[in-house]
């Protein structure tokens, strides 16, 4: 038995030392025939990422990451010496050559010219640098002479911008192309799909398209796009998808379109196409599955009577067609899984034959903007079983809230009559997303459950007559809460030191309720919090230092107005206000939340409405500018000097101080807030004179310095010449216009005016001036020369460096803005 037991011990030593070698030989054989790029490729990809720099607002995509930050770092990739496995790169297996770079969404912001490095990869069969931002340069001719191999390329959502250069066409292997409107195709004869989506493209669609008879898909959406859908797509017979949406096409849709009978989806919506459009010729497609022809100028022509819906039909999209009623045919649909219908002339209540039609199948469900009153026979619970999203805003749906169904992520009912309270019921809905109940007549307290939604991004129950104590919401650390709105309603108590566990959070607006509170200091760690409203409300005491120097990093627009806060302005907190102090270079034009949803997943832009009392008049503003910087702290008990730190937050555009009991001098470092529209410094205590150098501030539309004590000259310029008498009242030592009291001589004398406003700085300068006049006068002349011409020419760097970034901004937005909910 030991003899035995030891041969077996043997035995098994024998095998593990046996499967030990077989193991190394077939590691050692791996890294014999492992992959390693060729030097000359490396230092190529090396350069191309050495062109770029990093930006988190080159693109668009939620998952977005930088992909070249790890090429070449040792630390970071223990075999970055080897290009073939760095993130985004494909080699091939026998040569070693770079064969696919994909750089999708990796926050590349830069250019490509024909210098670029990117052409050494000669071998490249893909390429896809799509979702970046290459600063409207545009594509190289080299692509079509260097990367001949190319059989894929994608350069869309890129920011390309003039005509494709007809080198392009050499690339005849391509089965995919997306970049630019292409020209010069007429070779790419092979092409299957043409994606040229999100780009700069104008001018029309070109007849050679009519060439590429093997195409199955063609994407031109998202572009300037004009002219008329050309008759001769008509030869493109192996169409599936016609995407055209959100250009500027015009004319009717001609017939030919509807020949095309393997076309599965065709997207027109958000165009300039108008006419009358029989649904009866839609009907032919019988291979249709998505139809969008929505936010046009179309009407839409539905027989009475009429059910020859296409089989397979699961997307409709008819917003804005002037319908007068429900199409009928949609009693016969047996897969409609999305329905738009808003922006209509629908009337009366939802039949109840919609919802027996479609209550197994209907994800998504868009009434908006119609003339809707309720439901034929009115649910408890919304009678879609696997409804996802639901809006109904802007008709006249009264009676209670239906409960959401358990599978629900959207419910925006904003701006109805409903009535009475929230059910308890809404909380069981574990998924929602957006919940909008604004405008609105509903009462009763905010259930306390709502704590326990933890999905929320958005929630806004805006104007209606809510009370109570707010719920301890984001006590779920991980909620992705992006925005809050409980404005104009009545309530009470202090606020959820919860809120602060928000990270997500971007836009608070809880103004005009009856909070009583001190400064909510703790939400200063958010790190993205952008628009903090709590005007009209009962907070009271000093606002103190902040904790750190990283407090509330993001914060563009603050109101604190009408409110009981006393004490000096936070002269520390506007010294942490770091967004107020350049123009940020995001090319978003609004404030807003991307959400994707819906059974076709699109990014769209949620908005946020403000109420703000700047220029002297009520502002309200349906969508929250980007650019907006604001501080208010008007109607308070501040009291003191305004401190000149103020001066350096010089993309502010709005400023409102009035209606306190501060002291001292208006400071003459405010000239550094070049961008100001709005300055109200009235209803204070104000004393000295208005400094001169305010007259520079060229944006300025609205000065309201009434009702302190400021005496002396009225600066003279075009923009203060615009001013009002009234903007001045209550200023007995002021004179010049447009006041009817003239300025003696010693009124307006400039040495002394210069060092009134200097005293502002810390600095109190006792001269001789019978022995320093002379010198005083010389180096007036000689600073006064010389600071002009660098104002000048500072100013203009930053007046034209503002415009271009909103030309920019403008350009890149137009075409994607819309109102929320539509696609």
């Amino acid at each position: 038995m030991g003899m035995g037991s030891s041969w077996f011990d043997f035995f098994l030593v024998h095998q593990f030392i046996l499967l030990l070698l077989i193991n190394f030989s077939c590691w050692f054989s791996f890294v014999q025939t492992q992959t390693l790029c060729h030097d000359d490729e490396r230092s190529a990809l090396l350069q191309f990422k050495a062109s770029f720099t990093i930006d988190m607002s080159a693109s668009q995509d939620p998952f977005a990451y930088p992909k070249v930050e790890s090429w070449g770092s040792l630390e970071r990739n223990p075999q970055s010496s080897n290009c073939c496995s760095w993130d985004g790169v494909e080699c091939n297996n026998d040569s070693g050559h770079v064969i696919s770079l994909d750089l999708a969404s990796s926050y590349l912001h830069g250019s490509i010219d024909s210098n670029s490095s990117l052409f050494q990869l000669v071998h490249l069969q893909r390429l896809d640098l799509s979702d970046n931002n290459f600063s409207y340069s545009q594509v190289p001719s080299r692509l079509g002479h260097d990367l001949t191999s190319l059989t894929y390329l994608n350069l869309s959502m890129s920011s390309f911008s003039g005509h494709i250069p007809s080198e392009v066409s050499f690339l005849s292997k391509l089965s995919m192309l997306d970049l630019h409107m292409p020209y010069s195709l007429a070779n790419l004869t092979q092409l299957l799909v043409l994606d040229l989506s999100q780009n700069q493209i104008s001018g029309e669609i070109p007849c050679l398209l009519a060439n590429l008879t093997q195409l199955t898909k063609l994407r031109l959406g998202y572009n300037q796009i004009t002219g008329e859908i050309p008759s001769c797509l008509v030869q493109l017979t192996q169409l599936t998808l016609l995407d055209l949406r959100f250009n500027n096409i015009q004319g009717a849709i001609p017939r030919s379109v509807f020949q095309l009978k393997s076309l599965e989806y065709i997207f027109l919506n958000s165009n300039n196409l108008s006419g009358y459009l029989e649904f009866d010729e839609i009907s032919k497609l019988q291979n249709l599955r998505g139809l969008r022809l929505s936010l046009n100028k179309l009407s839409v022509q539905i027989k009475t009577g009429f059910r020859a819906i296409p089989p397979k039909l699961n997307l409709l999209e008819l917003s804005s067609c002037n319908l007068t009623e429900f199409p009928e045919f949609l009693k016969y649909t047996s897969e409609l899984m999305h329905l738009d219908l808003s922006d209509n002339n629908l009337r009366g209540q939802i039949p109840k034959w919609l919802w027996n039609s479609t209550s197994e199948t209907l994800l998504f469900l868009n009434l908006s903007h119609n003339h809707l009153t309720g439901y034929e026979e009115n649910p408890v619970i919304i009678p879609w079983h696997r409804l996802s999203s639901l809006v109904l805003d802007s008709n006249m749906l009264r009676g209670s809230l239906p409960i959401p169904a358990s599978s629900m992520a959207v419910y925006s009912v904003s701006n109805n009559e409903y009535a009475g309270e929230i059910p308890e019921k809404f909380c069981n809905t574990g998924t929602l997303t957006i919940l909008d109940l604004s405008n609105n007549k509903l009462k009763g307290m905010i259930p306390k459950c709502f704590q326990n939604l933890g999905a929320l991004q958005i929630l806004k129950l805006r104007n209606n007559s809510f009370h109570g104590d707010i719920p301890q919401i984001c006590l779920n650390t991980s909620m992705e809460l992006a925005a809050i709105d409980l404005s104009y309603n009545q309530l009470q108590g202090k606020l959820p030191r919860s809120i602060a566990s928000c990270p997500q959070l971007m836009f608070l607006n809880l103004g005009n309720n009856q909070i009583i509170d001190t400064f909510p200091s703790w939400l200063g760690t958010l790190q993205q919090l952008k628009v903090l409203i709590l005007q009209s409300n009962a907070f009271h005491g000093t606002i103190g230092k902040p904790a750190s120097s990283h407090e509330f990093p993001e914060l563009s627009i603050v109101d604190l107005s009408s409110n009981d806060f006393s004490g000096s302005l936070p002269s520390d907190y506007i010294e942490n206000w770091n967004a107020m102090k350049s123009v940020d270079e995001n090319e978003q034009i609004y404030i807003q939340s991307a959400i994707i949803f819906g059974m076709y997943p699109d990014i769209f832009h949620y908005d946020y409405p403000i109420t703000v009392f700047s220029k002297g008049v009520e502002l309200k503003y349906m969508k929250t500018p980007y650019l907006l910087r604001l501080i208010d702290l008007s109607s308070n008990k501040f009291e003191g000097e305004i401190p000149v730190i103020i001066g350096n937050l010089r993309a502010l555009l709005l400023l409102n101080l009035s209606n306190n009991t501060l002291t001292g001098p208006i400071p003459s470092s405010l000239w550094n807030l070049t961008a100001l529209e709005s300055l109200d410094l009235s209803q204070n205590q104000l004393s000295g004179k208005i400094p001169t150098s305010l007259a520079q501030l060229t944006f300025l539309s609205y000065f309201n310095v009434s009702h302190n004590g400021l005496y002396g000259a009225i600066p003279q310029s075009p923009q203060f010449d615009t001013f009002q008498e009234d903007m001045y009242q209550g200023n007995p030592g002021l004179c010049g216009k447009p006041l009817s009291k003239k300025c003696g001589d010693s009124e307006s004398a400039t040495p002394q005016t210069t060092l009134e406003e200097d005293e502002d700085s810390g600095f109190q300068i006792e001269l001789d001036w019978f022995v320093v006049l002379p010198g005083v006068i010389t180096g007036l002349i000689v600073g006064v020369v010389g600071g002009n011409f660098w104002t000048a020419k500072k100013h203009d760097w930053f007046v034209d460096t503002f415009n271009r970034r909103r030309r920019l901004a403008k350009r890149t937005q137009k075409r994607r803005e819309q109102r929320p909910w539509s696609y």
